[in-house]
């Protein structure tokens, strides 16, 4: 059976999911989609047509930082970190998510 697409996610909620992600560590874009996918129990595909611009802009507004290295597989690679000003953010769109989340809930629930 064919997976469905995964479901479109509400402006800035992939900047939560990928400042998420790398409180796990320093990562490579393509270790974030991972790693999100994973998590969401393979719900969430975050594609490099959306993953690398959010990316951009989370470096531009100091939520991130990145450096060159070398992934497993032996190749060059960016990778990506949380800086203090990314985990403030973090803080914050967790507590807005939990907001929206529990207003759309009580909505479907009636």
């Amino acid at each position: 059976m064919a997976k469905s697409p995964s479901p479109a996610l509400l402006q800035g909620t992939l900047d939560l999911l990928i400042l998420h992600a790398l409180q796990r560590g320093p990562m490579h874009g393509y270790a974030i989609a991972q790693t999100i996918h994973l998590l969401s129990d393979e719900v969430l595909r975050v594609e490099e047509g959306s993953l690398y611009p959010a990316l951009h802009r989370l470096e531009l507004d100091g939520a991130i930082s990145s450096s060159w290295g070398v992934s497993d597989n032996n190749r060059k690679a960016k990778y990506y970190e949380v800086t203090r000003r990314g985990r403030k953010l973090i803080a914050a769109q967790q507590r807005t998510w939990s907001t929206l989340s529990a207003a759309v809930d009580r909505v479907l629930a009636r």
